[in-house]
């Protein structure tokens, strides 16, 4: 079975307003099984989880299939798998209860291509300890961030690393097991944020070597809130602050009040919708996440490449996204003109290409591109030929404009 983009498309309401979306970096449009499973949830008895009535035992039922589902998602634990309001959020009640254990003199290891959200948290968490922080650079040159680039900051007091699965600034991809070897042999612990990467690749968790891996469902179809995957194991050695009558039960002691169940059957719908995009439909869930995530990496590259090609034969565009290894996400700027102007230009085209920084700040500034970033350019799996069309055709012509006084 070929890449149908048309059928999968006509699944997607959003797309029949005639936009060309590349904001997929910033969420995804949402498909029809998924507003339908967000409906559903709603439209039928619904109520605190439980096992008596039947509001009861649909809460329960969601909850224990969206555990299954991100657990196949990601290669995890379905017992490991917290339910958070944000990736951000997430994030900070992890660095809020992990920093209890830290001493001054410990030291944490961030990296400049991180969104802020794997940044900033650790970063207050380790004041408030007095732990020392470290910064592992990329090179702005190339995109790259080297395992060596982390590897020597590693010390016997160093306690975390936090690092991207993929920038959602410029689509750089870590090698991620390579890092997690060099952090495990110092004794620390590695935090991973997923957010960008679980848009575009499959993932395994315990292939990853990640202790903690966060990631948001609505950058792959789904609703907007926070997932975080960890070994069941070692989340029983962490007591984060919670009320006396909820439930000391891992994962439940990190989720705080009751679950918004229809965003976790929405979810639920998600994944499904993914692994029903694979070319063959036989298999268990995650061979066919798998299998999924192939045919859309095929798809995407191709029109990746297509785009690449087109754009750099332009005058005064630079890409600032150079790795190897990364998402299709093009981050542009211009010469004598600004990623803003350009942004609201493609707007009037209903071409949807954001301009910013996109809360990665210290890699945009690293990049010498200060708080302003520049254009950026995500490739959906819902993207076509056409919509790349009409991305550089609109380009062409903002282009030729005189710059505004």
């Amino acid at each position: 079975m070929t890449y149908d983009v048309s059928a999968l498309r006509a699944q997607f309401p959003a797309l029949t307003a005639g936009i060309a979306h590349f904001d997929g970096p910033g969420g995804t449009q949402t498909p029809t099984p998924v507003i339908k499973a967000i409906a559903d949830a709603l439209g039928r008895p619904l109520s605190v989880r439980g096992a008596v009535a039947p509001g009861e035992i649909n809460a329960e039922r969601i909850v224990v299939d969206f555990r299954r589902a991100m657990g196949d998602l990601l290669g995890a634990d379905p017992a490991g798998i917290v339910f958070g309001r944000s990736a951000t959020q997430l994030t900070y009640d992890l660095a809020r209860t992990l920093s209890a254990q830290w001493t001054p003199g410990d030291e944490i290891i961030v990296s400049r291509l991180d969104h802020d959200a794997n940044i900033r948290p650790w970063m207050q968490a380790a004041e408030r300890a007095g732990a020392v922080v470290r910064f592992a650079e990329f090179d702005s040159a190339t995109g790259e961030l080297p395992p060596e680039a982390v590897g020597g900051l590693l010390t016997r007091r160093t306690r975390l690393v936090a690092v991207t699965g993929a920038s959602n600034l410029i689509g750089t991809r870590p090698d991620l097991p390579a890092i997690a070897s060099l952090v495990h042999e110092a004794g620390a612990l590695l935090h991973v944020d997923a957010v960008h990467l679980a848009a575009h690749a499959a993932i395994d968790v315990r292939h990853l070597g990640a202790d903690f891996l966060v990631c948001s469902a609505y950058k792959f179809f789904g609703p907007h809130h926070g997932i975080l995957a960890a070994d069941p194991a070692l989340l029983e050695t962490l007591r984060p602050d919670k009320l006396a009558p909820s439930s000391d039960a891992v994962p439940e002691r990190f989720e705080l009040g009751t679950l918004p169940y229809e965003a976790l059957a929405g979810t639920i719908a998600a994944v499904d919708f993914i692994a029903d995009m694979a070319p063959e439909r036989d298999g268990s869930r995650p061979d066919r996440l798998r299998s999924a995530y192939a045919a859309i990496d095929s798809h995407k590259t191709s029109l990746l490449a297509a785009a690449e090609h087109a754009l750099y034969a332009l005058d005064g565009v630079t890409c600032h996204s150079r790795a190897a290894n990364r998402t299709p996400t093009l981050l542009l700027t211009f010469e004598d003109r600004s990623a803003a102007e350009a942004y609201r230009f493609l707007g009037t085209l209903g071409v949807h290409a954001p301009a910013g920084s996109f809360y990665a700040l210290e890699a945009s500034r690293h990049l010498g591109l200060g708080d302003t970033g520049g254009l950026r350019v995500g490739l959906s799996p819902y993207n076509d030929a056409d919509d790349v069309e009409r991305l550089v055709a609109g380009l062409t012509e903002f282009l030729k404009m005189r710059p505004a006084p």
